[in-house]
């Protein structure tokens, strides 16, 4: 394994932490909500609204998590950093922004 790919799997490693992390802190909060419901209906509407908003939270961490398993996959395999479209070396500062990037720049757009 190259440097640059240990670096990306490193990168990718505390990515990885990171959202199962941010998936565990949200589902323990939905529950196990933090505050008590007040029996007036605008108060269970807000608690409603803000549980909708952890949940879309949740499902982006849970894609995104998937986004860097499947980086990491590629590491092991070969084809980390090759565009999936043209099979070119994607550009190393979009792999430094995106880890999980597999298009170039171009075929980003």
């Amino acid at each position: 394994m190259t440097d640059n790919n240990n670096d990306a799997r490193q990168r990718l490693l505390a990515l990885k932490e990171e959202y199962r992390t941010r998936i565990d802190a949200i589902e323990d909060h939905i529950q196990n909500p933090q505050d008590d419901l007040n029996e007036h209906w605008e108060d269970q509407a807000i608690s409603y609204r803000q549980n909708d908003m952890r949940k879309n939270l949740q499902a982006e961490a849970q894609q995104n998590l998937v986004y860097v398993d499947n980086a990491l996959s590629r590491i092991e395999n070969g084809t980390y950093g090759e565009c999936e479209v043209c099979g070119e070396a994607i550009e190393p500062q979009r792999l430094e922004a995106v880890p999980y990037a597999t298009l170039c720049m171009q075929h980003a757009e």
